[in-house]
């Protein structure tokens, strides 16, 4: 075989290293494999900051118009006092979307007469003032986190006090308030994709209906209890096909108005 000069030799690479780059120029780069979007939290993890952050990023809510007159003055009743504190805590939430500073101060005062009713005012009221200053000077972005801790030391303490019926009544005025705010603003959206905002995913109601299982005997047996729980079943059954089938407007007009008139039946009692 005849021996190739080096010089000959050196420029056939050349030209087949040119030929290589111009094949892999000419060709479009192979596609990227799809990135797998991040896991989902829970939705029963969420707070209900987390929920109402959701609403007011996919809809225009009109927050302010969802405030409601001061709550009436505390009853002997500790059951529907701790229904009517968890609603005023689900108003928290509300007022802080609106980043209102008067009203969150008048909010948190009527907190305050609430829990002083239920035994641990005096352990809470450092905390909510603080609460008022931060909504006063307009840190909003602690404030939120304020809020959530604040709920949560406020269960953990009736939890101590060994009043575990009162913790679960306090999480179900909550998260009741919480829905009805968001069912009316979804009310008045048309949009189909937007109607599931209306409870948020079926795992809320979910955690609504275990902590209405979690209720002493007693407690489900009382007048209010009772309705509370047969609202809660009433919206799951409205919601069960909600992962199979798209909401209707009929569906989300159904729940606001359950809401509503149980939210003022706690309200007027």
């Amino acid at each position: 075989m005849t021996a190739i000069p080096p010089r000959l030799s050196h420029t056939i690479c050349i030209v087949a290293l040119g030929l290589c780059l111009g094949q892999a120029l000419a060709d479009p780069p192979a596609a990227a494999p799809p990135i797998s979007p991040a896991p989902v939290a829970n939705a029963s993890d969420q707070t209900p900051a987390d929920f109402l952050d959701m609403v007011g990023q996919r809809t225009k809510a009109r927050w302010r118009l969802l405030f409601r007159p001061p709550p009436p003055t505390p009853p002997t009743d500790r059951g529907r006092a701790a229904l009517i504190l968890g609603s005023l805590l689900g108003d928290s939430f509300l007022v802080w979307q609106a980043t209102d500073s008067q009203q969150f101060r008048n909010n948190n005062q009527d907190v305050l007469t609430y829990c002083r009713m239920l035994g641990v005012g005096e352990k809470l009221m450092p905390r909510l003032m603080a609460q008022g200053k931060m909504a006063e000077d307009s840190e909003w972005k602690d404030l939120r986190h304020e809020i959530v801790d604040g709920h949560r030391e406020l269960v953990r303490m009736l939890r101590e006090q060994k009043d575990d019926d009162l913790a679960l009544m306090i999480d179900l005025g909550l998260w009741l308030r919480v829905l009805e705010i968001a069912s009316t603003i979804v009310t008045d959206t048309a949009t189909e994709e937007l109607r599931p905002l209306c409870i948020g995913s079926p795992l809320i109601l979910q955690d609504m209906r275990d902590d209405f299982s979690r209720l002493s005997a007693s407690k489900r047996e009382e007048a209010m209890v009772k309705r509370i729980g047969t609202t809660i079943d009433e919206i799951s059954t409205l919601w069960k096909d909600v992962n199979k089938v798209p909401p209707t407007q009929i569906q989300v007009a159904k729940t606001n108005e359950k809401l509503k008139e149980l939210m003022q039946a706690v309200m007027d009692k």
